[in-house]
């Protein structure tokens, strides 16, 4: 799942940079006036947010690397624990988004030539490409709201990579208790609350044998001491040596 979503993502990608034109010139729409392609460029995070000082692109994208290469170990952990499959797909669909803008970040400065102007080096400076436009509303927003007062504000732009990482979370946040609400079982592991090998009791080898245990169980043991007993104190009888002067 994680590859194919990176490969329908990177594919949208380039065929919007190669047969779209960027901005209003080249928008397409897809349903009503709500839903558009609408290419631009992204220098920073999902839907447009970016780290403005001279070295963020690069610490954002360093990021990006080490949050994939995270993710991808977290995902192949849950696989060997046996978590549900849902936590399972979920991941999977933040690993390709994570994944996706990664390769953008790396490598579409160089081969595509879309690193901004003034950038310390192509490598780890591309922008993402975003081309989903839900156009719900744009304008200035009131002079009163704090920070963004008097900004003109537009729906924000995204693509396939920020849309899995977006369900991914989602999905997680919404069945969390379905998802984390019994820990998996590992394989041949014992449960932690589980009894200690160490501490295991040895039975009495009767236990394993019932019929012996049974018997021995139901008998009386002082009848057999008693019997010996008297045994041992009768005197045995003296027999002649010689059978003819018994006779006689």
């Amino acid at each position: 799942m994680t590859l194919a979503l990176i490969v329908l993502d990177q594919g949208v990608k380039l065929a919007v940079h190669f047969y779209m034109a960027p901005g209003f010139a080249g928008q397409i729409k897809l349903i009503g006036d709500w839903l558009k392609l609408h290419y631009v460029l992204n220098p920073g995070m999902a839907f447009g947010m970016q780290l403005g000082y001279e070295y963020g692109k690069l610490v954002l994208s360093v990021f990006r690397l080490l949050a994939m290469i995270g993710i991808g170990y977290y995902l192949v952990n849950l696989a060997h624990r046996g978590a549900p499959d849902g936590l399972l797909w979920a991941m999977a669909m933040i690993l390709a988004g994570a994944v996706g803008n990664v390769i953008d970040s790396t490598f579409y400065g160089v081969f595509l030539g879309n690193a901004p102007y003034g950038s310390p080096t192509p490598w780890f400076h591309g922008q993402v490409i975003d081309m989903i436009f839900v156009d719900v509303w744009e304008g200035f927003i009131p002079e009163w709201v704090p920070v963004w007062g008097g900004q003109y504000y537009s729906t924000p732009i995204f693509n396939i990579a920020d849309s899995c990482i977006f369900v991914g979370v989602c999905l997680i946040l919404l069945f969390q208790r379905r998802f984390f609400g019994e820990p998996p079982v590992e394989d041949n592991i014992l449960p932690l609350d589980g009894p200690d090998a160490t501490e295991a009791a040895v039975l009495p080898a009767a236990e394993f044998n019932d019929e012996p245990a049974t018997a021995t169980s139901g008998r009386d043991t002082s009848s057999d001491d008693t019997q010996s007993t008297d045994t041992d104190a009768q005197p045995s009888p003296v027999l002649p040596d010689d059978p003819k002067e018994s006779n006689q």
